[in-house]
């Protein structure tokens, strides 16, 4: 049976260039959704709640992705058509929804509390994040198809740093082009142009990325796919060998990872859902969405959440000298944690940097860590794109259920006739990162090297 061959780093690189596109487009929707509906006249109770569509798209979609994809092969290729079709619609609707409250739509209630605008602004979300999940399942299944044993980790350090890299932008164009001298602050209801803008730029960097992956990578055909792998693929012996992809490995890799998973991506909903409230408040002194503190507010969430991944690059690049996946694992989610929980007592704008600095640890580990023990669990199985599919509901479900439990725990967080103190969410978050370090030790880690 034939191994694959080693890659060369450029090839590796162009496997997962398109991610970088792509991850501007999510950086965009994590930083600035939460501005956007408060923008429009969301309670911050229910912001949470406007969350809830994004993780349910990714856990519809990118099974059916995996399962699809599984079966596909066509002239450009067994992934790569997904990856294409995602990247079209979502860059239509970057164009879209920054233009919720400028389309002239009723700002009168119209459905379950929601305005027009507000629909319309969900609606684009939905298609948004559907596009996205659709685009961005296909990097992940490229690499455990086209990769070997070896150099997996490499591979996925790499594409670690082009998701942090598309974030870094990403997060960053509002408040580069404020500076630049686009309008920041709108009229009520309506999306600043530095937001508008932002979103145009992200759409049309996220076509040009995949169009250079969908041209430089040649997937293997179904024949060479055969050769490669029947019930496992063959590693080498000694360290760094993988043991047989069984049923039960794959059971309880799922289940062990997905419970580290939870906790974590819980934390990360209520980053995304409540640093611009937190923000504000604490460093600007305003809740009011009208007002331009709030708006400055908004331009910084970009800063720090840039700032955490940078944090996440440095970490990635260490992450391999660590004797093991698991250990990095817990000390990464661990300073992730104490990150999240500083952030109680910051009230200056630059010592956010040194907060959300090391929460970023816990996303370079988050990013590339969880994907190496499963695929190690899985390696050499013909059904790598349903079980990677599959595998995304322990990012999703997370989401979900933190989404619908935000608005009733910040209640509890909210005195009687007061503002909600949204800042005591991040320490929940952190919380919650620490939690999810005491559960790595369950997981079995199937490369005998770790």
């Amino acid at each position: 049976m034939k191994t694959k061959k080693d890659l060369s780093f450029w090839s590796l690189w162009n496997l997962s260039f398109g991610f970088f596109g792509v991850q501007i487009a999510y950086a965009l929707q994590s930083a600035n959704i939460s501005r956007i509906f408060a923008t429009l006249g969301a309670d911050p109770h229910s912001l949470s709640y406007f969350w809830i569509l994004p993780p349910l798209m990714g856990m519809i979609v990118q099974p059916i992705i995996g399962i699809l994809s599984d079966k596909t092969w066509c002239r450009f290729g067994r992934r790569i058509p997904y990856l294409f079709i995602g990247a079209i619609i979502a860059v239509a609707v970057m164009i879209l929804l920054p233009n919720a409250g400028s389309l002239g739509l009723t700002t009168q209630v119209v459905l379950w509390g929601l305005t027009g605008t507000m629909l319309f602004g969900l609606l684009s979300l939905m298609f948004l994040d559907t596009s996205i999940n659709i685009a961005m399942q296909p990097f992940k299944m490229m690499v455990g198809d086209m990769v070997n044993v070896k150099q997996k980790g490499l591979a996925y350090s790499i594409q670690s740093f082009l998701c942090n890299a598309g974030s870094l932008v990403g997060y960053m164009f509002p408040y580069i082009f404020t500076f630049l001298g686009v309008r920041n602050t709108a009229a009520e209801g309506v999306i600043p142009d530095s937001v508008i803008y932002s979103f145009y730029i992200g759409a049309a960097i996220l076509i040009l990325c995949v169009i250079y992956t969908s041209v430089k990578v040649k997937e293997y055909t179904p024949e060479e796919m055969k050769e490669f792998s029947s019930e496992e693929e063959t590693a080498p012996s000694g360290a760094g060998a993988v043991t047989h992809s069984k049923s039960s490995n794959v059971v309880s890799a799922f289940v062990t990872i997905g419970i580290v998973q939870f906790f974590c991506w819980a934390a990360f909903m209520y980053m995304w859902t409540y640093t611009p409230g937190a923000i504000a408040a604490q460093c600007w002194g305003t809740t009011d969405p009208t007002s331009a503190g709030y708006q400055e507010a908004g331009n910084w969430v970009g800063v720090v959440f840039a700032i955490q991944a940078v944090g996440s690059v440095i970490w990635a690049a260490l992450i391999p000298r660590f004797k093991s996946y698991k250990l990095s694992y817990i000390v990464s989610l661990v300073i992730g944690g104490i990150g999240f929980i500083s952030i109680y007592w910051v009230h200056n704008q630059y010592v956010l940097w040194c907060s959300y600095f090391l929460v970023g640890t816990a996303w370079a580990a988050m990013l590339a860590l969880p994907f190496t023990l499963f695929t190690n669990a899985i390696q050499g199985n013909p059904r790598m794109g349903t079980f990677l599919g599959l595998f995304n509901c322990t990012i999703c479900l997370p989401q979900i259920v933190a989404a619908v439990a935000g608005g009733p725990i910040l209640s509890l967080f909210t005195p009687e006739g007061g503002e909600a103190s949204q800042v005591m969410m991040l320490v929940l978050a952190g919380i919650f990162l620490i939690v999810g370090a005491l559960c790595v030790p369950l997981i079995k880690d199937y490369n005998k090297a770790n």
